[in-house]
C-alpha cells in the first residue's frame, strides 16, 4: 500500500507518541481469548455436536430402551436417570478444552501467545469459561428434552438449577485436569485417549443409571467413592430432595481440591512449555 505525501504528518505523530498502550487487565484478556473459542464455535458449529446430539441419543436411548427393564416404568425411570445423565454427559466433554489447547500447541499458536504482554493465564481461563457456557448449554438441552418427555423435579426447577450449578463448578475443575494433561502428552489423540480412559470407568461405575444399593457389596464400596457418583447423588438430591448437607460439601470440596492442586500446575507447566 502506498503512503500519500499528506499521510506523513499522521504517520509521524503516531510514531513518535510517547505515550504506550497500556496493558489489558486480566479480565479484558481472559474475555479476548474467550470471545476467540465463541468464534471457534461460529465457524466450526460442528463441533456443538457433542453437547446437542449426544445428550439427545443418551436419554432417549437408556429412558425407553432401559427404563422399563430397571424401573418398570420409563416415566419414573426419567426422573432418576436424567440427573445421572446430565453429570455424565458434562462430565464426558471437559476433555475439550485439554484437547484445543494441545492443537493450539502443535500449531505453534501457543508459542505466539506466550511473546505477548498481556496476563498468562488469560489463555487458559478465557477457555475453560466459554466451556462452562458449552456446559450450560448441555445442561439447558438436557433439561429442556427432560421436561417434554414428562421429567417433574421434586424440588421443583429451583432445585434443579442448584443442581446444574453444582455441575459446572464440578465440570470447571475437571476441565484444570486435562488442561494440564495436554501440556504433558504430546499429540491430541494421545489426551483423547487417556481422558476417555479415565472418564469411562468413572462415568459408567457409578450411580449415573443405577441405585448403588443394588449392587454387590464389594462394587458398592468402591462406587460409593467415586467423585462422579458424589455429584449425580448431589444433583439427584437437589432435583428432588433428600440432599445431605455431607454429599453437598463432599463435591464443593473435591471440586476446590482439583482446582488448587490442578490450577497452579497448569500455570507453572504452561510458563514453562518449550
Amino acid at each position: 500500500m502506498l503512503i500519500k505525501q499528506g499521510d506523513l504528518p499522521d504517520l509521524q505523530a503516531s510514531l513518535s507518541l510517547s505515550e504506550r498502550p497500556g496493558k489489558p487487565s486480566a479480565w479484558s484478556a481472559s474475555m479476548t481469548f474467550g470471545w476467540r473459542a465463541l468464534l471457534k464455535i461460529k465457524y466450526v458449529p460442528e463441533q456443538l455436536f457433542d453437547v446437542t446430539a449426544f445428550p439427545v441419543m443418551f436419554l432417549l436411548m437408556f429412558t425407553y430402551l432401559f427404563g422399563g427393564a430397571i424401573s418398570g416404568s420409563t416415566g419414573e425411570y426419567l426422573d432418576f436417570v436424567l440427573p445421572g445423565i446430565l453429570v455424565m454427559t458434562v462430565s464426558m466433554i471437559t476433555m475439550y478444552t485439554g484437547l484445543d489447547l494441545n492443537k493450539d500447541i502443535q500449531k505453534g499458536i501457543f508459542d505466539r501467545f506466550r511473546t505477548l504482554p498481556f496476563w498468562r493465564p488469560a489463555a487458559l481461563v478465557g477457555a475453560l469459561l466459554v466451556d462452562a457456557v458449552r456446559y450450560l448449554l448441555a445442561s439447558s438441552i438436557m433439561i429442556g428434552l427432560g421436561y417434554l418427555l414428562g421429567f417433574r423435579p421434586d424440588n421443583g426447577f429451583g432445585g434443579l438449577a442448584l443442581g446444574v450449578l453444582l455441575l459446572l463448578l464440578f465440570s470447571f475443575s475437571l476441565s484444570w485436569i486435562w488442561t494440564f494433561l495436554s501440556l504433558i502428552v504430546r499429540s491430541e489423540k494421545a489426551l483423547m485417549g487417556i481422558s476417555m480412559m479415565a472418564l469411562f470407568p468413572l462415568t459408567f461405575l457409578s450411580s449415573v443409571f443405577v441405585d448403588t444399593s443394588t449392587m454387590p457389596k464389594w462394587l458398592q464400596r468402591l462406587v460409593d467413592v467415586n467423585p462422579v457418583t458424589l455429584v449425580v447423588d448431589a444433583v439427584r438430591g437437589l432435583a428432588h430432595g433428600g440432599l445431605e448437607s455431607g454429599g453437598l460439601l463432599a463435591v464443593v470440596l473435591i471440586s476446590a481440591g482439583m482446582i488448587v492442586v490442578f490450577a497452579p500446575l497448569t500455570m507453572y507447566r504452561y510458563n514453562r512449555q518449550k
